[in-house]
């Protein structure tokens, strides 16, 4: 039985501004990757595209670890753009086999009159032929609960934006116009941490 999931999370949050606009730090997927993204999750694998190996989710009876492949990039004006390139299921050889994982999302700043604003969106789909031990579950249970699944990771996502991300903003803002860099500003995946908990 084939199922559909699919989950939404939009983003508006104030920027506070720091001496470099924030544009500017857009423009370094590397470094928002990091801000994003528990760095011990991520495998580099070219400029702008890593892989990321996911924490076990737990659906219905199955244990399941995604490995995504995501491409980050960023347009001249600091517009962030964000897909999946590949994608991976390790732990249930069957689903791996007939798992398709589609996510896409953006990220721009705009400027108001009083201050800059983080405005996104990313959307999260998954298509998979579920193993025949799942099949008598009733359609309506296994959508509802895999929507669930799907819009905790995004949810996971727009947490360390809103936290992790500014903070990581602020700080290379700071050491943008000190010369003396810290310790934290060599490593971005250096920061304050999520609970360990999270999604992602």
């Amino acid at each position: 039985m084939t199922v559909h999931f699919h989950a939404s999370q939009s983003v508006h949050i104030a920027v506070h501004e720091q001496p470099v606009p924030i544009r500017h730090y857009l423009r370094q997927p590397q470094r928002l990757t990091h801000a994003l993204v528990d760095p011990s999750r991520i495998e580099p694998l070219t400029n702008d595209c890593v892989r990321l190996k996911m924490r076990p989710l737990n659906f219905m009876m199955l244990t399941i670890q995604p490995t995504v492949d995501m491409r980050i990039w960023a347009d001249a004006d600091g517009v962030v753009h964000l897909c999946s390139v590949g994608s991976e299921i390790r732990g249930v050889q069957y689903i791996d086999q007939r798992f398709h994982l589609d996510l896409v999302g953006k990220l721009a700043p705009q400027d108001r009159v009083d201050s800059t604003y983080l405005v996104g969106q990313a959307d999260l789909k998954v298509h998979v032929d579920l193993p025949p031990a799942l099949r008598f579950t009733p359609r309506p249970i296994l959508e509802t609960t895999g929507n669930g699944l799907l819009q905790s990771v995004l949810m996971t996502v727009k947490q360390r934006l809103m936290h992790q991300l500014l903070h990581d903003y602020r700080r290379w803002a700071i050491a943008q116009v000190d010369p003396a860099p810290s310790l934290s500003d060599r490593n971005p995946g250096l920061g304050v941490a999520l609970p360990d908990s999270s999604a992602i």
